[in-house]
């Protein structure tokens, strides 16, 4: 048996920098030391045997020296040292020396100390020579009456696995362990006893628990796990044991212990598919949720729950659960929250909606009470969304929703308010009968607004849908307050018809700078509120400080704080609704005085801003773009011409509904494909399959969830290959050496989620013997080794396979590279070595495609600081077809609407996302055209940008797109 072939079942740390003693010195610690220097020789010794070294001479000197000490550590040392020390001579025949040593087993079988018994009932699992055992039986089988739960419970493992390799020593071992389980109390010795049943004897295993079915409930949670274990596999083998075992599993499901109510949940679910078992099986899910502390049993359990929804016949009963569901957002982690949103929102219905949008009301007014956390921020965001896809698939729920929600457009969270905005926006275009509601909450919370973003959206949807006079008024009445410059006077004049002069912005700051003006002086409409400081809390002023206050403590009108902060594309939107509302209002008034009046207020309102934007007063000053279009506003106002009429008052809201319906059509058609993706589509001339008829082997064919919960842990589940699984594999076999080396060498790359397997086949092309054949690997980038592969022996003309592992950290590409080293048998030369091709990671095996809204990308974006420009180099002479083709080469997913990129104009934009296994991000904007001037048949040109937060993410991305960039002719 070669080194490689030995297996030891204790792992042992080995210092690297200490010198290996000699023999003789060890041999004299062995003899001659106190108990101290015969561990630490004894461990030395176990060390250098697991390093290779042959230490024959040592045999006799333990067994003579250090045998008979009855040191607890000593003892602990030889079971480990008797583990791994050759038992056997060149040809196979037991060493005489171990007669000696199967004398010493007896007698600690038969040890007062019940440690000991334990100890070494535990070391006779790893026993691999039936000499050896058979004089021991007796002892094992007597330690099953010891008075310790310690020794038995050992004693059973021993006799499990001496069964199971060598039937022949104890052959009534299934009858002996049943008599022995009837018997005792003790829960782990149950526990291992059932266990050996199970494997052993399965039948046995199943009259014992039809005989106590109906204790199980009070069994500890070790042997309920075992019993679970048991039904599924019996189940799963003959369904018709089905209904004699169903009950107990629903029994299991009150146990007190977590793990055996979720392997009883899932136990439950693969055996039966009646509505009253998912309903059971998803109420201890959610139970456990609840319960349960940890967030990552939290998020493993609502998995569950995700896959229960995914099958269409469960989806009706979860529905009746998502009150109970929604219990789950009491947990303050985020991932928890969103996922438990995204399942409600999934199973929500008419029957239940309108529970649910009261429950996240609540949770949305919760919020708002709460210290401000970061969290806080995006959990409201949530919400909001949650909310807001309600409403569009249940209109009837908007009105009671929109009310509450647009309270949170005031918050300081910008990105909260924004996603308010966005679903107010959706509102007040899609439901005719709410604009009223929606105007009139929108004009009480205008002036809070705090952010300049949602000051302007505001704007927009306040200027797109008044429609009534009294609703027009208010606006501008909302407007010159928050600009805060018209005086009392002068809104008596407007509301009159007269207009008043006015102290233009610009001389009302400068007189302000220069002191003339106090504060107080200046008269604003609208009640008196409190100061509010940079920080957001109330400002309070003492009654013996100065009666001015500072430039600080002024608090300026929301607009005009705006504009005097060079903010004018604010402007710009103030000056299309100002038109917008004054081309309405000269629609509905008739009073030619009082439409005159409306149109040139307005146009002061602009030419005031424009004033002031050329003035030295704000910190930025006026951009071309926002003079052209306040210019503009101005023109049209002065004109008034049906033309811009048509164009203000009904095109623009044409755009918005176009765009609506268009995003509206994509969700319809995402929702489409998941739908179709989960019908069961059963074809005309199937097969049926009755469960009574089924023959046992197609029955066992099925899988086994507890093979496969064993293999994932273990990361060798097998990813679901193409249709033709042998070319999938032949395409990952790298050829590492030429096929004329004396080695030749070529690796299967195996990916499972967080490493890589290699398969190496080594093949000995030579007519001579290969001895200490090595395959010696290094790897660059973010990988990592995790074990050296073990030396080889090749025959002549032979062939071995060596695996490896390595692990992976990141997205980047990564690279591995090595040898192999040999020694020729016989031959006096140096060592031989075969220098192996490097084998080329695929990023594409970690990267998935990903979705994410406009805003979060721009954010991404501007975070985002490595950026990777990749020149457009193909042979593809069709936009489409280049985009398409780099969405399939780099699996991201395109975020740019597919009406947005239908139609042909010369060039394209668009925008990609995608999301790595390690929660890393990589965004992409593809900016290309087709050079008409060069002909019909002249190729795709531009540029690829790739944004990514880590270097080898953005400069992984550019290789692959420049590898893949031209489209193969074959």
């Amino acid at each position: 048996m070669t080194a490689a072939e030995n297996v030891c079942y204790t792992l042992i740390n080995v210092p690297m920098d200490s010198e290996p003693p000699s023999e003789i010195t060890l041999k004299t610690d062995l003899e001659k030391g106190d108990v101290k220097s015969k561990t630490e020789a004894l461990k030395k010794v176990i060390i250098m045997i697991l390093n290779g070294e042959k230490l024959p001479g040592l045999l006799m000197t333990i067994i003579r020296f250090v045998l008979p000490l009855q040191d607890h550590t000593i003892k602990k040392l030889l079971l480990v040292f008797w583990e791994i020390v050759p038992k056997t001579t060149p040809d196979g025949k037991l060493l005489q020396e171990m007669i000696l040593v199967c004398d010493a087993y007896r007698k600690d079988l038969q040890h007062p100390n019940e440690f000991i018994r334990g100890s070494t009932l535990r070391f006779l699992c790893k026993l691999k020579e039936a000499e050896l055992l058979e004089p021991l039986m007796p002892a094992i089988r007597a330690c099953l009456e010891h008075r310790h739960s310690y020794v038995r419970r050992n004693a059973v493992l021993a006799i499990y696995t001496i069964y199971r390799n060598f039937e022949h020593l104890i052959p009534d071992a299934p009858e002996l362990i049943h008599d022995f389980l009837v018997n005792e109390k003790d829960a782990s010795c149950k526990r291992n006893a059932f266990m050996m049943l199970i494997h052993a004897d399965q039948d046995r295993a199943l009259d014992y628990l039809s005989t106590c079915i109906d204790q199980v409930h009070t069994f500890g949670d070790i042997l309920q796990l075992v019993i679970v274990e048991l039904i599924y596999k019996v189940c799963h083998a003959n369904p018709s044991e089905r209904a004699r075992f169903i009950r107990c599993i629903y029994n299991l499901l009150q146990s007190s212990s977590p793990a055996v109510k979720y392997e009883a949940a899932g136990t439950l679910v693969t055996l039966s598919s009646a509505p009253t078992a998912i309903k059971a099986a998803a109420q201890c899910y959610i139970d456990l949720i609840i319960k349960e502390s940890d967030n990552n049993v939290k998020l493993i359990v609502l998995d569950r729950l995700i896959e229960l929804k995914d099958h269409p016949s469960h989806e009706r009963v979860l529905q009746d659960l998502v009150m109970d569901i929604l219990r789950v957002l009491g947990t303050p982690d985020l991932e928890v929250r969103k996922k438990t949103l995204q399942l409600a929102l999934d199973l929500v219905s008419s029957r239940n909606v309108e529970e649910l949008v009261i429950v996240l009301k609540k949770e949305v007014i919760k919020t708002n009470n709460v210290t401000e956390h970061e969290d806080t921020d995006k959990y409201r965001q949530l919400l909001v969304r949650t909310l807001h896809s309600c409403s569009v698939r249940f209109p009837d729920m908007a009105a009671n929703v929109i009310p509450v929600l647009m309270e949170f457009l005031s918050d300081s969270n910008e990105a909260a308010a924004a996603d308010v905005l966005e679903f107010v926006r959706e509102a007040v275009q899609r439901f005719d009968n709410l604009r009223t509601l929606i105007v009139e909450k929108m004009l009480e919370v205008f002036h809070a607004i705090k952010s300049v973003k949602i000051y302007r959206g505001a704007l927009w949807i306040l200027g797109e849908y008044c429609s009534t006079k009294d609703d027009i008024q208010s606006v501008m009445t909302e407007v010159r307050r928050s600009l805060g410059e018209v005086s009392e006077e002068e809104d008596e004049g407007f509301s009159s018809g007269v207009i008043m002069t006015e102290v233009p912005i610009v001389e009302n700051e400068i007189k302000k700078e220069s002191g003339e003006l106090k504060p107080e002086e200046e008269v604003t409409v609208g009640p008196s509120q409190k100061l509010v400081t940079e920080m957001g809390t109330y400002a309070t002023q003492s009654a013996l400080s100065s009666s001015r206050p500072t430039k600080k403590e002024e608090e300026r009108p929301p607009l005009r704080g705006f504009l005097l902060d060079g903010d004018f594309f604010v402007a710009a939107s103030l000056a299309t609704t100002l038109t917008k509302i004054a081309l309405r209002y000269v629609a509905l008034v008739p009073d030619k005085k009082k439409q005159n009046s409306f149109v040139a207020e307005s146009m002061l309102l602009m030419a005031t801003i424009l004033h002031l934007g050329k003035s030295s007063l704000p910190k930025k000053p006026i951009t071309d773009d926002d003079v052209d279009r306040i210019s503009l506003c101005l023109k049209v106002l002065s004109e008034c011409s049906p033309l811009m009429n048509e164009i203000f008052n009904k095109e623009c809201r044409l755009s918005l509904s176009h765009m609506l319906s268009a995003k509206l059509e994509e969700e319809k058609l995402s929702q489409k494909k998941e739908s179709e993706k989960r019908n069961v589509t059963v074809q005309a001339d199937d097969h049926i399959s009755f469960m009574q008829l089924t023959a046992k082997s197609e029955m066992a064919s099925k899988e086994d969830q507890f093979q496969l919960s064993l293999l994932a842990a273990m990361g060798t589940t097998q990813r679901k290959e193409a249709a033709d699984p042998l070319a999938s594999k032949l395409n990952k076999v790298t050829q590492l050496t030429g096929f004329s080396d004396p080695v030749y060498a070529e690796a299967y790359v195996h990916v499972n989620q967080y490493d890589i397997v290699l398969d190496v086949l080594v093949v000995n092309q030579t007519s001579d013997t290969l001895q200490n054949c090595t395959l010696e690997l290094a790897t660059l980038g973010d990988l990592k080794l995790v074990e050296k592969p073990s030396p080889l022996t090749l025959a002549p003309h032979d062939f071995a396979n060596i695996k490896a592992n390595v692990k992976v950290a990141s997205t980047e590409n990564g690279i591995i590279f090595g040898n192999i080293v040999y020694d020729v048998s016989g031959a006096a030369s140096d060592r031989n070595c075969v220098v192996l091709s490097d084998i080329h990671i695929d990023i594409m095996d970690y990267i998935q495609p990903a979705g994410c809204t406009d805003t979060e990308f721009r954010q991404m974006w501007a975070e985002f600081e490595w950026e990777n420009k990749v020149t457009v180099n193909t042979n593809i002479i069709d936009l489409n077809e280049y985009l398409q083709h780099i969405l399939k080469s780099t699996n991201m997913k395109c975020l740019t609407p597919e009406k947005a990129l239908s139609g042909y104009c010369g060039f394209m934009a668009a925008n990609l996302y995608a999301r790595s296994i390690f929660g890393e991000d990589a965004l992409a904007n593809v900016s290309i055209e087709k050079p008409i001037h060069l002909g019909p048949d002249a190729p795709v040109t531009g540029h690829i940008r790739i944004r990514a937060k880590s270097q080898g993410m953005a400069l992984s991305l550019g290789d692959k797109i420049n590898l893949s960039q031209k489209k193969s002719t074959v």
